[in-house]
């Protein structure tokens, strides 16, 4: 195809489905441009393998898209990034009138970095979420000369958290709707972490081929028939690791309340408990419901909140516990710096576990997993430790489980659970069970 001046293009975002209006705009395009080093090119026509650019379609994309003057053309496929944005930071302008220049940036910097996630909290402070210290910096950066070019401070780094469970619930929770009518009954229970890997990466999500996914819910993580084929969710955002099941036998009008309690339980898993970070790794069993004859006393009212409510009762009765995410760090550094790695490694939590020397030269390469609460201001300190023999490079690799209980007074996951409040301005104190659970 060839890209003209003035040609009405269609630009499809990534949520565009063909047939469909949403996520799409007809605009025409006003230059074609061709980048020659730092000079442009106006040129009125470019046929196709050739990388050009485009004038005056910029704010109508987000990210990435696609443009066509094809009426029903499929979207080309978007880019997936297995690494999540676990690294938050808070910005906030120094001058008052400045505030429309950096809420501009922040739009300028979403759209030019496919990975980093800007969000505005409920408190009002503008959060930026990247995959690491330095791609946070770096941001940062390019936010303060490029796209806002105003001053503002940025807050300490922050770790976004999970919410997991890490037995079955020592009870069946109940929960009433406001009507008093409809009874809903769940259990909660850990799902093991191969399980919820195998989830984000698609394998089982609910993208994938139902009978596949049954069959190797049974074979491998032993599940009974039932519940393999009774999967009614996945949530957060329809795809996170956490399931619920429909574990009842032969209830009257559940298939009607279906969708009610789907759209509680994605309100649930996004916002948990504890101190409001997403869920991971929970399975909720709907042990049975009671519900009304009457089609109009169990709508989505009555039947969203109690579901809300019984799932983080659920939460609450199966020691609740907070996963961290955890960095996979490999530094190469030579022998004699060895020490200094591991004294590093100690001071933070970190567990070195592998090293192979490289064959034919002096260094040695190891393998660490490092939390990333810990990972800020880790690369200085290592290269001090080792007067700059290493070299560290972090990726995200997995979740893992805090040590220690929750509900215990003075507990340390305790008092980094009423931090996070603190920061995201909630009362103050654990969750009370009653708050939660109803009743019989």
């Amino acid at each position: 195809g060839t890209v003209a001046t003035g040609q009405k293009v269609r630009i499809q975002g990534p949520h565009y489905k063909p047939g469909s209006k949403e996520d799409l705009s007809v605009k025409n395009i006003q230059r074609t441009v061709l980048m020659m080093g730092r000079a442009t090119e106006q040129i009125s026509d470019v046929p196709c393998g050739n990388t050009v650019a485009l004038v005056g379609i910029d704010q109508y994309l987000l990210k990435s898209g696609t443009l066509t003057t094809i009426e029903d053309a499929h979207n080309i496929a978007d880019m997936k990034y297995s690494v999540s944005p676990v690294v938050k930071v808070a910005v906030k302008v120094k001058d008052g009138k400045d505030l429309p220049k950096l809420v501009d940036g922040l739009k300028k910097l979403s759209k030019s970095d496919p990975l980093v996630v800007c969000t505005t909290e409920e408190s009002g402070e503008h959060v930026i979420a990247g995959c690491g210290e330095l791609h946070v910096e770096i941001c940062l950066k390019d936010l303060r000369d490029e796209y806002a070019q105003c001053e503002f401070t940025v807050s300490d780094p922050v770790v976004s958290y999970r919410e997991t469970v890490n037995e079955t619930s020592n009870q069946t929770c109940l929960s009433k709707s406001p009507n008093k009518h409809n009874r809903i009954y769940l259990q909660a229970e850990p799902m093991s972490d191969e399980l919820c890997m195998a989830i984000e990466s698609g394998k089982l999500g609910p993208k994938a081929e139902a009978k596949e996914r049954a069959k190797l819910f049974r074979e491998k993580f032993d599940w009974d028939e039932n519940s393999a084929r009774k999967i009614w969710a996945w949530g957060p955002e329809t795809e996170g690791a956490n399931l619920v099941v429909d574990a009842t036998q032969a209830v009257q009008y559940i298939i009607e309340i279906k969708e009610h309690v789907n759209s509680a339980f994605q309100w649930a898993t996004k916002e948990g408990p504890l101190c409001e970070e997403n869920m991971r790794g929970i399975r909720f069993n709907i042990m049975d419901v009671t519900l009304h004859t009457d089609a109009i006393h169990r709508g989505a009212g009555q039947i969203m909140p109690p579901t809300r409510r019984c799932c983080f009762a659920a939460e609450l009765t199966a020691k609740p516990t907070l996963q961290e995410p955890v960095f996979l760090v490999e530094i190469t550094c030579p022998q004699e710096a060895m020490s200094g790695v591991y004294n590093c490694m100690n001071l933070r939590r970190g567990c070195v576990f592998e090293e192979n020397p490289r064959e034919g030269t002096p260094l040695v390469q190891v393998k660490a997993h490092l939390p990333v609460a810990e990972s800020f201001g880790f690369v200085a300190a290592l290269r001090q430790a080792t007067s700059g023999q290493a070299f560290p490079q972090c990726v995200f690799d997995h979740w893992e489980n805090l040590q220690g209980d929750c509900l215990v007074d003075g507990s340390k996951m305790q008092d980094l659970i009423l931090a996070v409040r603190k920061r995201k301005n909630i009362k103050v104190e654990m969750p009370k069970l009653g708050d939660y659970l109803d009743k019989l």
